[in-house]
């Protein structure tokens, strides 16, 4: 199978070499098999090479991060020095991601980094920080928290400033905390903003103060690669999870992610998948740190082919042999469905995403038709198979629930509120370092009776 760079590859794009890439570098990307650079990069590296500030523009899987990493690497070793970097993130898994590509390019000029995540012993990590590493990787909450608690530590003296997934960490939830990391950054530094999609408005924008901006745009506004098939899937809504057993019986040898919209439902699906046999494993923002890696590194082995989750893994998880995704709650924003169905079709290989579709969600598959510019297949389902795994099924759900509730109440779970009927209030799952730094949550409005 083709490796991302020969994925891109076309006989107009440049070598690394060519584009002016410095030779400890091109060592590890032929040690990486990166042997011709993607679209992003191609356009970025002469850019970013030349000190430019950059806004980065580019569908899942294209090859964002090594976009960003290799003028910041390049930039280091030619002025060496601790903290010269600063990679802020959405969620841990990506930031650790994002820290293994750092080290596995710069392994030829021995790149250092350290990961600053919540969920995490904060007092190893004040260690990790006081070692100076070239970079630091981290999501916001947690870095926030450093910052202020973490005596003598600062990015007072940082070069290069990276938002990756820059339209999530510009939004309502995280931008609180950014602005107050933005105030304790230099201004005098280079920034770099990255995202699958950027409908970011310019006055979030300029929080990061980027100073004349290249914006670097590889892909239309909401993309999908070509290699990906797009479906939905007509059901009732009290029937789905028969038909999502029914498509995993028929993809049974496939690795697969199914996206839930909530943790209970996450934790609900996963159990019934096991109950009638799949090797299905869970990972949401609940979860701890360890369980969220341990859930990543099984399904990476093959030895979970089903990964049920929340949007906590919808967004920078290179994981190239995800053969499908199944939205199993069909996602609100057109965005979040880019992010998604990008888990697969990574790297030039194929990959097939299916979305399923109840009375209640017609308008959410219409819009997001609308800005894919195409319709989506229909997938067909065997109606008399669905029939016959109605009842297992059914007895597997009431099980599933059993379990939960007898969870909550011996403390293993927490007590959630649920409105079973769609578009009622949820626990819609999200990562929780938006509150590391002690940032209020919302709080709901209490009913009078």
């Amino acid at each position: 199978m083709p490796t991302p760079e020969e994925a891109s590859s076309s006989t107009t794009v440049p070598s690394f070499k060519e584009l002016g890439v410095i030779d400890p570098l091109l060592e590890a990307l032929d040690q990486m098999s990166f042997k011709t650079p993607t679209s992003i990069q191609a356009e970025v590296l002469p850019h970013a090479l030349k000190d430019c500030d950059i806004i980065g523009v580019a569908e899942t899987g294209s090859g964002k991060t090594a976009a960003f990493a290799l003028p910041v690497l390049q930039k280091l070793w030619e002025n060496p020095r601790s903290l010269f970097a600063c990679v802020i993130v959405p969620t841990r898994e990506l930031a650790m991601q994002v820290s293994q590509h750092f080290e596995a390019l710069g392994s030829s000029i021995g790149v250092r980094s350290a990961v600053i995540i919540g969920g995490t012993d904060e007092v190893a990590q004040a260690i990790a920080l006081a070692r100076g590493p070239h970079v630091v990787v981290a999501t916001p909450g947690r870095l926030l928290y450093h910052l202020e608690k973490t005596k003598g530590f600062s990015l007072r003296t940082i070069q290069y400033l990276v938002l990756d997934e820059a339209d999530r960490l510009l939004d309502m939830d995280f931008g609180p905390i950014l602005d107050k990391i933005l105030k304790v950054i230099p201004k005098e530094r280079h920034t770099y903003l990255f995202s699958a999609t950027m409908t970011t408005k310019v006055a979030k924008l300029q929080r990061a103060s980027l100073s004349n901006p290249v914006r670097v745009e590889v892909s239309k506004r909401y993309a999908t690669v070509s290699t990906l098939l797009q479906y939905y899937l007509l059901t009732a809504h009290k029937f789905k999870e028969s038909y999502l057993i029914g498509v995993c019986n028929e993809l049974a040898q496939n690795s697969t992610i199914i996206f839930t919209r909530t943790v209970n439902d996450c934790q609900k699906i996963s159990m019934i998948l096991r109950t009638l046999g799949f090797p299905a494993i869970p990972i949401h923002g609940q979860m701890s740190q360890t369980a969220r890696l341990g859930a990543i590194a099984k399904f990476k082995a093959g030895s979970s082919k089903i990964l049920v989750a929340t949007d906590v893994a919808s967004r920078g998880l290179d994981m190239p042999s995800v053969d499908i995704v199944i939205n199993f709650d069909i996602p609100s924003h057109s965005k979040d469905y880019i992010h998604r169905v990008g888990r697969t079709a990574r790297a030039g290989r194929a990959g097939k995403a299916i979305t399923f579709v109840t009375q209640y969600d017609v308008e959410h598959i219409q819009r997001i038709e609308q800005v894919l510019g195409e319709k989506l297949a229909l997938w067909p389902t065997d109606e008399e198979a669905i029939a016959l795994l109605r009842e297992r099924v059914e007895e597997a759900g009431r099980l599933a629930v059993k379990e939960l509730k007898e969870q909550a109440k011996e403390g293993r779970g927490r007590k959630r509120h649920r409105d079973d009927e769609p578009g009622g209030k949820d626990d819609v799952d999200r990562d929780d370092d938006v509150v590391e730094a002690g940032m209020p949550m919302k709080k709901q409005k209490s009913k009078r009776r």
